[in-house]
């Protein structure tokens, strides 16, 4: 059992790190488990491999046990934007997109739209970003099947709320792109149809550890176009060739990478010792305090200020004129940030220290104090 020191103690990266919404530097035990791993692969022993090989039953029940479902609903993907593909391009009917969200869904949605023809792009514009329930409600029309929507919004943090979307849609279909909540907020999954997210932002897992989880009505409604080999039940399909698997397995393509699976399952059992929501209860007190700099040298945040409606990520919005002068006063402090079209967003992580966090509020003050107002 990993208790909260001890994971809190796993963050080993140096002081300034404050970009986690972007990459998540590998934990210790996924590097480790990644090197031995690596190893077995190497000798050429039967038993070796295959050992290697069950890590992909290991992720796949982890992430159901999560969600708080069954690994027959779960598969493994290379990344987000796989799985979202996969969800998309099976689809039929009108399918709401925010127009502001990440390109892993807008562009899914355009390029299905234009290529199958089988569904036509229902475009959200809310003022401020955030796909809300009401939004949704005035949107609906007859035409309507489903709703791809991210769980925290990437560029404003806002936390959609699922439960409240499930109300709205009724019997329709959502699709969640879940990368930027998925193992730091503790939120009803089953909510969502279809949940997809990836391993190498907050779970420090690293890139190509994939999933997504289809729930019975997405399993009904939602066509595997993009189904391979992988994605039959049984062994190889030679001289034949079988309708695709009646699980989740059907959104296979070809064979999973092992040693990403690996990573995922070395770093989920890690969370799941821990608990999201003591995650989540760390992660509030992190983001707080950014809010509390933020206001204290009086830098706009964007990101909603109720925890129960905002993730890891913190978004400042400077006034045009400051968006610069604060992006340096933050890299010359050692920070890491993202800074994009104005915006600069925050995003600490369970283990970032209040070593990074004074220096936050130092590159704050740095800035402050040398504005011209």
């Amino acid at each position: 059992m990993t208790d909260l020191d001890t994971y809190l103690a796993s963050f080993d990266g140096e002081p300034g790190y404050l970009d986690w919404a972007a990459f998540g530097p590998l934990s210790p035990v996924v590097r480790a488990e990644a090197q031995a791993d690596t190893e077995l692969l190497g000798s050429g022993r039967r038993t070796s491999i295959q050992l290697v090989n069950d890590h992909a039953r290991e992720a796949q029940e982890l992430v159901a046990g999560l969600i708080g479902t069954d690994a027959s609903q779960v598969v493994l993907q290379p990344s987000t934007t796989y799985g979202l593909m996969q969800a998309i391009y099976g689809l039929a009917g009108g399918l709401m997109v925010g127009r502001g969200e990440f390109p892993s869904l807008t562009v899914a949605a355009t390029r299905a739209a234009a290529s199958l023809g089988s569904i036509a792009v229902q475009w959200l514009d809310p003022v401020d970003g955030c796909i809300t329930p009401d939004l949704v409600r005035s949107s609906l029309s007859d035409d309507t099947r489903a709703l791809a929507v991210s769980l925290i919004d990437f560029r404003t943090g806002y936390r959609a709320d699922l439960p409240a979307l499930r109300d709205v849609l009724g019997d329709r279909l959502l699709i969640v792109d879940a990368i930027q909540g998925f193992g730091t907020i503790d939120v009803d999954y089953t909510a969502a149809d279809v949940v997809c997210s990836n391993g190498y932002k907050w779970l420090r897992a690293g890139r190509g550890t994939g999933f997504a989880w289809f729930g019975e009505r997405a399993l009904e409604r939602i066509a595997p176009v993009l189904s391979g080999f992988a994605g039959i039940d049984g062994d190889l399909p030679l001289d034949v060739v079988p309708p695709p698997s009646a699980s989740a397995r059907a959104f296979s393509v070809s064979g999973i990478d092992t040693l990403a699976a690996a990573r995922l399952a070395t770093s989920l059992q890690e969370l799941t010792e821990v608990g999201v929501a003591t995650v989540e209860a760390e992660l509030m007190e992190r983001t707080r305090t950014v809010m509390y700099y933020a206001d204290r040298y009086e830098v706009p945040v964007i990101t909603p200020r109720e925890p129960e409606r905002r993730g890891g990520i913190v978004t400042l919005a400077p006034a045009p004129q400051d968006a610069a002068p604060l992006a340096a006063s933050l890299a010359n402090h050692g920070l890491t940030v993202t800074v994009r079209s104005g915006l600069v967003r925050v995003s600490p992580h369970v283990g970032t220290g209040a070593d990074t966090l004074r220096l936050f509020g130092d590159a704050l003050a740095a800035f402050s104090s040398a504005r011209v107002w």
